[in-house]
This record gives C-alpha cells, sequence and structure tokens, in this order.
C-alpha cells in the first residue's frame, strides 16, 4: 500500500515521506478499508511535531498519521457480517494509540470504528466525522438535550464550533456564538441566532444582553483559558461549560468559587477517550443529524497525497474556514 509516514518528530516537510509499505493484517472482528480522503486536524500535526503534552518519544517506530478519514470497506475479518464489504464508512481514532492511521491507501481497525455513511452524504463530509464532528456533537449533547435552552458556542468559526452551531440549532436551542467579525455572516448562517465578536472588551455583557439579560444554560467552549472568566460571568446556576480545548492558555486559571457557588458542570471533552455508551449516543445522533440534512460540513482544501507535508502546514497555519483533507484515491463503488 501507499503511506504517509514519518519515524521522527519534526516540521513536515522534514519528516513526512510518501512510501510503499506492505498491507495490514486483518484481524477477527475487523474490516479492511480502501480509504479515499484522509483528515488533517490539529491533533495529527502536533503530534507529528512532538507537541503533545507529556510525549518525548515517538511511541511506534513508524507513523502512518491521522485518525479522520472515509472511504469503502473491501474485506471482512472473521465475525463481521459480509454484507459489509462495500460499505461506504468513516472513520474514528483511526491514529490513536495505532502506529498506522488513515493517511494511507488501506487501513485495517475493528469495525465498529468504520461507521456507516448514510446515503447521499459525501466521502469528504465523512472524513470530518471523527474528531470535528463527533467533537461537535458531544460538546452540545453531552449533559442531555438542548431543546428549549440557550447555547453559547465560544469559537463558532472553527470546524468543531461551525459544527456544533448547527447541532445545537438541529436540537431545539438558541444560539449565540462567537467569532471573528470576518466570519460572523458565515457563522449566521449556519443558524446561529446572534454573532458576537469574540474580542470584544465588553463580551459578557453583550453575551447576556443578547439573552434578554439572562445567563445561558450551557457553553462549548474552544478557549477555556483565555475565556474562563466570561464564561463564569454568562453561565447560568446548573449549567454546564463543556471545554475541548485551551490552547492560548494551557495552565489557566480556575474561578474555582464563582463556579462552585453556582454549581457548575465543567467537562473536560477529549473525544478519543469516550466511553463506549457515550461513543455509541454520539454516533447515533450525529448520524440522525446527517441524516436530516442538518449539518453542512465545510472543506477548506483537498491536497492529493503527495502533499501531505503542505496539509500539515495548511492546519498549522490556522485562519481556515473549513477542514483539510488528503485525497488517497478515487472510490470505484463496483
Amino acid at each position: 500500500m501507499k503511506a504517509v509516514v514519518y519515524r521522527a518528530f519534526g516540521t513536515a516537510e522534514d519528516v513526512l515521506s510518501l512510501e510503499a509499505l506492505a498491507s495490514p493484517s486483518l484481524a477477527p472482528g475487523e474490516v479492511r478499508v480502501e480509504l479515499a480522503f484522509s483528515g488533517v486536524n490539529p491533533s495529527d500535526v502536533k503530534a507529528r511535531a512532538g507537541a503533545r503534552a507529556g510525549v518525548t518519544e515517538l511511541p511506534f517506530p513508524a507513523i502512518v498519521p491521522h485518525s479522520d478519514g472515509a472511504g469503502v470497506i473491501r474485506e471482512v475479518g472473521e465475525g463481521v457480517d459480509p454484507a459489509r464489504i462495500g460499505e461506504r464508512v468513516w472513520i474514528w481514532n483511526g491514529q490513536w494509540q495505532r502506529a498506522f492511521g488513515t493517511a494511507a491507501t488501506e487501513i485495517c481497525l475493528p469495525q465498529e470504528q468504520a461507521v456507516p455513511l448514510p446515503e447521499g452524504v459525501s466521502l469528504e463530509t465523512g472524513a470530518v466525522l471523527g474528531i470535528p464532528g463527533l467533537t461537535a456533537c458531544h460538546t452540545v449533547f453531552s449533559g442531555g438535550e438542548v431543546a428549549g435552552k440557550t447555547v453559547l458556542v465560544q469559537g463558532g468559526a472553527g470546524t468543531v464550533g461551525f459544527l456544533a452551531v448547527q447541532l445545537a440549532k438541529w436540537g431545539g436551542a438558541r444560539v449565540i456564538a462567537t467569532c471573528a467579525p470576518a466570519a460572523m455572516d458565515r457563522v449566521l448562517a449556519a443558524g446561529a441566532d446572534v454573532v458576537l465578536d469574540y474580542a470584544a472588551s465588553d463580551l459578557a455583557e453583550q453575551i447576556l444582553a443578547a439573552n434578554q439579560g439572562q445567563p445561558v444554560d450551557l457553553i462549548v467552549e474552544v478557549e477555556f483559558g483565555v475565556n474562563a472568566e466570561v464564561d463564569t460571568t454568562v453561565i447560568a446556576p446548573n449549567g454546564r461549560i463543556t471545554a475541548y480545548g485551551s490552547a492560548k492558555a494551557m495552565q489557566p486559571v480556575l474561578p474555582f468559587y464563582p463556579l462552585m457557588f453556582k454549581a457548575v458542570t465543567l467537562e473536560m471533552a477529549l473525544i478519543y477517550l469516550l466511553t463506549a455508551p457515550q461513543r455509541q449516543a454520539t454516533v447515533a445522533r450525529l448520524t440522525r443529524a446527517l441524516e436530516e440534512g442538518a449539518l453542512s460540513v465545510p472543506i477548506e482544501k483537498v491536497f492529493p497525497m503527495d502533499q501531505a507535508a503542505a496539509a500539515h502546514k495548511a492546519v498549522e497555519g490556522g485562519a481556515r474556514s473549513g477542514a483539510v483533507l488528503l485525497q488517497i484515491s478515487e472510490i470505484s463503488m463496483n
């Protein structure tokens, strides 16, 4: 098989190479997926650069990166229904705690990690569902239904935030989102009821005013450290803050007592480590949203497989309005 590989931490152009590797063996309970697209996420580029907290050595001698992808099942292992052969699927945790991820022409993995794509949903969209899609869905619904509630999405223009806006609206919530001014129209078009400048000096006051002076029930948070003070001010008693990032302040100051005296639930969401029941519920809900046409998944750029380094640099550069993918192959459904 062809695969993008790295054998040391470093810059994308220095360590990523396109190589021919032996095809992986298929174990009982697994499926072999021919990949069409591989999703490139910030976590993938951090892992390649050696920038993940607490990781000082390469966990495997050679790594095929990327956890997200989409393709078609071509072979099934013992114990897997042969009817799954030919099924269009999307992948989650493709390279989580494994050497070989989705930046390859094929991947073998447990069958539950290859989720059927609803009819009419593209393989490109499928390659964005593993980390951004599941993170957005979990952060919106991990505390239960949101119908009739107000959800604040901090960072509504990022891929996760953009999907979270759509999912919260689909779930029946009133949605307030923050982003840069240049992205406001796009986030409004995604379904937000109100969009505010994330850098406003009086952001907390603007959020409360946008909710008729009332605090919000749930905050989906991309930068917890930077926004902790604002979040504490605007969250309702017994509210919930679900944070999936804090890159700009990695050791945040926690306003413990103001949060405690509101009995706020603070969840640190890491989509790789969902329990099996959480994963099943989130996958099922995300599938329903896709089937009902509730999600538009933006794609910033698709790079050919031999330009994996450029794809990584595009993710590192930020300022994107959609996901970055590698095109692995043009899938035939025959």
